[in-house]
């Protein structure tokens, strides 16, 4: 309330003190503005523009992230002009946490695996992790098991409670990426989350893991998008990961060969020993990279249970592995051949070589009774009796060998 108009000038003493304050609050947060808006709308670095260009793609196709968390990476997959998600680019997570495994609980700490769709209203230019978009944790499959959970964000510095954390320089180029990918056209771009990468030797590794069942379904996925190059479209089934076949039988029948080919490995590797571990963490992991990084002061932000990071990724040995030799490898014909003996002008190899004083059953001599049966056995059989009691009877001989082309013939 104002004082009485005479006094009215007393007011300003009082105004001057104030209003350097409310200046300050208002450049503050025009700065504010302006650096929200600023890495939010920063540009894709120059190196990353060339590879796609070199990869027959740009910045406003469409993309696939793809997250691997033993391994600690997210790629980047983009649509090139033949319409098919090429490779691009490899970036190393700073931080996630938990176990290898499916989220299943809001604050268990697990980072979720799975196929997740991103669209632009899930992006997060305001985020305190510097920039950030939410995966789309928990998803149908999610929401079928019952699992509960929310904002799982691929986000800025080094700290992480179920998130992908990237660093602030990271995740400010996974945002500048895909939102290039938005203002291109693309409506949502898949996520897709996976306990490690999906290779034979990974799968028969982890065979007797409690997730095996879940992580083959997400291995059928994995297959699906290489063997066909299009993002996967995902559908649930009686609470399982079920994938709609291409609309291009070639593509289609790719996929098919493949995953086959993938399961037979996967067979051969269980058969020949392979063995079964088990990966436990206190924590999550890192990227061997940030971990050299950080230990040369390289400034990551904060850094959540660092302590944790010390006992990642230990490998329990469920099944010892069985080392078998291999199979000796095929003979060649050549030697083969030297082996049996020299051509003998009749289209086929000699059998006339072979290992002293052996002789095959096939050209060993029949034996017979010096005096043969006759047809009328109760005649003959009584006197051959009679004579091999009173030791009477003749030694046999041996008739001579037939030669062995006849022996074949008669065969």
């Amino acid at each position: 309330m104002l004082p009485p108009n005479g006094s009215r000038g007393s007011v300003r003493p009082w105004f001057r003190a104030l209003l350097p304050a409310l200046i300050g609050l208002l450049i503050v947060t025009a700065w504010s503005v302006t650096a929200r808006a600023d890495k939010a709308n920063a540009p894709i670095p120059a190196a990353t523009l060339a590879l796609m260009a070199a990869r027959g793609t740009h910045a406003a196709s469409p993309i696939v992230l793809r997250a691997y968390k033993k391994e600690s990476e997210i790629e980047l997959w983009k649509r090139n002009a033949a319409g098919r998600y090429v490779p691009i680019k490899t970036y190393p997570i700073c931080r996630w946490s938990g176990q290898l495994g499916p989220k299943t609980k809001s604050g268990d700490r697990q980072t979720p695996e799975g196929f997740y769709t991103v669209a632009k209203s899930q992006m997060n230019p305001n985020s305190r992790y510097y920039l950030s978009f939410d995966i789309g944790y928990p998803n149908t499959y999610d929401r079928a098991h019952g699992y509960t959970g929310s904002a799982v964000m691929v986000h800025g510095i080094c700290s992480s409670m179920g998130c992908f954390a990237m660093t602030d320089a990271v995740a400010g180029e996974l945002f500048s990426i895909a939102r290039e990918a938005f203002a291109g056209g693309q409506s949502a771009f898949q996520f897709q989350s996976f306990p490690f990468r999906m290779t034979a030797a990974n799968m028969a590794r982890y065979r007797t893991d409690p997730n095996i069942a879940f992580w083959r379904q997400l291995k059928e996925g994995s297959d699906r998008f290489e063997a066909t190059g299009e993002e996967p479209v995902v559908g649930v089934s009686g609470g399982r990961y079920v994938f709609a076949p291409s609309s291009d039988p070639a593509k289609e029948a790719a996929f098919v060969e493949l995953h086959r080919a993938e399961n037979g490995r996967i067979a051969a590797l269980v058969e020949e020993g392979a063995a079964a571990v088990r990966t436990t963490y206190s924590d999550g992991g890192q990227h061997a990279f940030w971990a050299a990084r950080i230990r040369q002061g390289f400034p990551v932000g904060d850094i959540s249970r660092p302590e944790a990071l010390a006992y990642a990724g230990q490998d329990v040995v469920l099944i010892a592995a069985r080392h078998r030799p291999p199979p000796p490898p095929p003979v060649p014909e050549a030697v083969w051949t030297a082996w049996i003996g020299p051509w003998n002008g009749t289209g086929s190899p000699s059998l006339g070589r072979r290992i002293a004083e052996f002789v095959p059953s096939s050209e060993t001599a029949s034996v017979r009774l010096r005096e043969p049966l006759t047809t009328r056995y109760a005649q003959s059989w009584p006197s051959l009796a009679r004579a091999a009691i009173e030791d009477r009877l003749p030694p046999p001989e041996g008739d001579a060998p037939q030669p062995l082309i006849e022996k074949v013939a008669q065969r």
